[in-house]
């Protein structure tokens, strides 16, 4: 799977932002901080056609940054065409240095470089992107490349320690340059640069809003579907319960979800689906109890691609056989976010980049007969909840924190076995209790329960025990992509080991994990 492209778009909006990806960290970055201003905008790669990039319309572009030179031999150059579409350009770092690369000025490697903090001093205020804002600003530099020379009809208008072309426009053209990077929180107005250029420049209003997606969501939905009947793995998370409310809403009893228990759930978990989906919202559910078959097919797998993969194609199995019962249905939904998406592109067609697979992305056999209906494809988590809001959906499992799709296996690190699933159930019930208790549950991105593979002496009475260790895993993140380890209360901790370790039996030893993303990812596996 690739990125978005004109011709299959992810949602139809009558004002949008284009953003080329050149292979930049931040990219889904800059995405979000334009649809903060209530604008959508789309990730594409960064090789897409201009006709492309035409036929979608866009009110702006934005180049993002990337780790290549402009001027290496394989460096990701976009088509250029793209500068004569007469519609407003934003270059973002390596972004800028195409505007030297295209239109005739000049980047070279830089004497100094420039990563980190930084003040920007704004020499022409009257520049639309630094409209209200001081003339000296904090930005955030990440680049060994710096422009020498910039192309005619352009004009510096900012200027950091190393760089006098930190900034520069070609007012006629509505072209901008950024050497530094205004998406990131480390560029504190940042945000507000992007305002300017996607409002002042662009000219676009604020109708990116969750209301406005459910009536056009439900439009395209329908005009997909038409009269077709839609089945849907339904998993009790965030991402299959919102996708199924707004599917229901838009067709109604064409809808059957089917719930699969892959014996790797978490604390009353069928129970709750059935009961929420099932008897409040009327949505037809076909329950698959396969925790049996799954459990079994797990049997000492201990690498973590491999479980996935496993649980994967099980899935898959029951799943088709499953909508077998469900009678004549042309479409699968999937709840797959945009993130999703993204990650499991490897930048530049290079495999080695891919940082896990998901289980809700590809992976679907060729011989499956489902057209695809995927309803959020273009939503980032937190904007999934706004929507689960706007359709009413319980704010128990609207606001719960995510959990991955083959469920506690990748919180058992080693084999996945029926008693090691209990052991992590239990312990996760009194962290997910613990935290909800505390008030901290649903103002954290994650909090959850790891089981490591690691047994140790502990003393509990008069007797000696040689038990597992439970490790607790609390994240603060906005979309998942980056993440801080949280500083729990120290009362909260005590309150969490204690009740593990005297309540879970099989456990005498819990840590805490203190890894941020990057480096670490969210999940253990």
């Amino acid at each position: 799977m690739r990125r978005a492209s004109g011709k299959n778009q992810f949602f139809v909006m009558s004002e949008k932002i284009v953003i080329l990806d050149f292979g930049s960290q931040y990219t889904q970055v800059i995405a979000r901080r334009v649809r903060e201003c209530n604008v959508y905008s789309v990730i594409i790669h960064f090789n897409t056609p201009a006709t492309e990039i035409a036929a979608m319309k866009p009110s702006g572009i934005i180049l993002s940054g990337g780790p290549s030179s402009v001027y290496a031999k394989d460096a990701p150059l976009p088509d250029k065409n793209i500068f004569a579409l007469g519609v407003p350009v934003l270059g973002v770092c390596f972004g800028v240095q195409l505007f030297a690369q295209f239109l005739g000025g000049k980047v070279e490697k830089g004497l100094k470089r420039e990563y980190g903090k930084g003040t920007l001093t704004v020499k022409d205020g009257s520049c639309a992107l630094f409209a209200k804002l001081p003339r000296s600003l904090q930005v955030w530099n990440s680049h060994g490349d710096k422009l020498t020379k910039i192309p005619a009809g352009f004009k510096p208008v900012a200027g950091t320690e190393n760089s006098e072309f930190a900034a520069i426009e070609n007012r006629e053209k509505k072209f901008f340059g950024l050497q530094f990077h205004p998406e990131v929180v480390h560029t504190p107005r940042g945000k507000e640069i992007i305002s300017n250029f996607v409002h002042g420049v662009c000219g676009c209003g604020k109708d990116w809003t969750m209301r406005n997606y459910v009536e056009q969501a439900v439009e395209e939905i329908r005009a997909q579907v038409g009269k077709e009947h839609v089945v849907l793995g339904l998993s009790g998370g965030v991402d299959s319960s919102v996708a199924a409310a707004l599917l229901h809403k838009a067709i109604g009893s064409q809808l059957t979800c089917i719930f699969v228990n892959n014996g790797l759930l978490r604390a009353r978990e069928a129970d709750v689906v059935q009961q929420v989906f099932g008897k409040n919202f009327k949505i037809k559910l076909q329950y698959e109890d396969a925790s049996k078959l799954f459990l079994d097919r797990l049997k000492g797998v201990t690498d973590p691609e491999k479980k996935r993969k496993v649980i994967g194609k099980t899935f898959i199995e029951v799943f088709q056989e499953a909508t077998k019962r469900v009678g004549q249905a042309k479409f699968l939904a999937q709840g797959t976010l945009y993130p999703d998406v993204i990650e499991s592109v490897p930048i530049g067609g290079n495999p080695s980049a891919l940082i896990k697979s998901h289980h809700n992305v590809g992976g679907l056999p060729k011989n499956m007969k489902f057209k695809l209906v995927e309803p959020l494809k273009c939503l980032f988590k937190d904007e999934v909840r706004l929507l689960g809001e706007e359709l009413g959906v319980p704010k128990e499992i609207v606001w719960r924190q995510p959990f991955p799709g083959p469920g506690l296996a990748v919180r058992i690190l080693g084999e996945v076995t029926p008693a090691r699933c209990e052991i992590l159930r239990n312990a996760d019930a009194i962290v997910v209790e613990e935290m909800k208790l505390s008030g901290l549950y649903y103002k954290i991105w994650q909090s959850f329960a790891v089981l490591l593979p690691v047994r140790s002496v502990g003393v509990m009475g008069d007797e000696r025990t040689y038990e597992y260790t439970i490790a607790i895993r609390a994240v603060e993140s906005q979309d998942g992509m980056t993440a801080d380890w949280v500083k729990l209360p120290y009362d909260l901790l005590e309150k969490l080991a204690s009740r593990i370790i005297n309540e879970v039996k099989g456990v005498n030893r819990c840590v805490l994990d203190i890894t941020s993303k990057p480096p670490g990812t969210i999940e253990w596996e």
